[in-house]
């Protein structure tokens, strides 16, 4: 497995288990806010997946869809669909080594030339950044029990090489 294809499966893998952790809150508790970027977990959750929408949309030049669902159920249905379009669109921008070649950037005013390979690497970088929060305002909702999300980790599971620990 190349390091593009580790960094997707984590990705999404790590995102959907975070979804998973928050299944049973009440909307109380998604919808409760902070003083933090998108101030609740369905929020930002809802952004995180809504960004994956969008750069992969941007990233096969069409138009950018339209998106609708923010319950935990319609949050993992609309990340498996994207976690798979998105994965496709970066092997194939990687099999034709297109990662230093443009884009245009339609939603930039003006729209702006934007590199492949770093449109991939901030949707990646963008979702850790922003399930750090999430793992921040599951701390404070009451969900201490969950993953760290790291690489490793994810890697050790994904694997079988011990299982990871869930403690941090």
């Amino acid at each position: 497995m190349d390091l593009l294809d580790r960094m997707l499966a984590h990705d999404t893998w790590t995102t959907r288990q975070l979804l998973l952790a928050c299944a049973d809150l009440p909307d109380s508790a998604l919808d409760r806010e902070f003083d933090i970027d998108h101030h609740t977990l369905r929020h930002t959750f809802v952004h995180m997946i809504r960004n994956m929408e969008v750069w992969t949309d941007l990233l096969c030049e069409r138009a950018v869809r339209e998106s609708v669902g923010d319950s935990i159920a319609e949050l993992l249905e609309r990340l498996s669909a994207i976690s798979g379009e998105f994965a496709n669109i970066a092997r194939k921008i990687a099999r034709e080594g297109r990662y230093d070649d443009c884009f245009l950037d339609t939603l930039d005013n003006p729209p702006r030339l934007k590199t492949f390979g770093g449109a991939i690497g901030h949707v990646i970088t963008h979702n850790m950044h922003h399930r750090a929060q999430v793992m921040y305002i599951m701390e404070h909702v009451g969900i201490h029990h969950h993953i760290e999300g790291d690489l490793l980790t994810w890697e050790s599971i994904a694997f079988g090489w011990g299982g990871g620990n869930l403690d941090h």
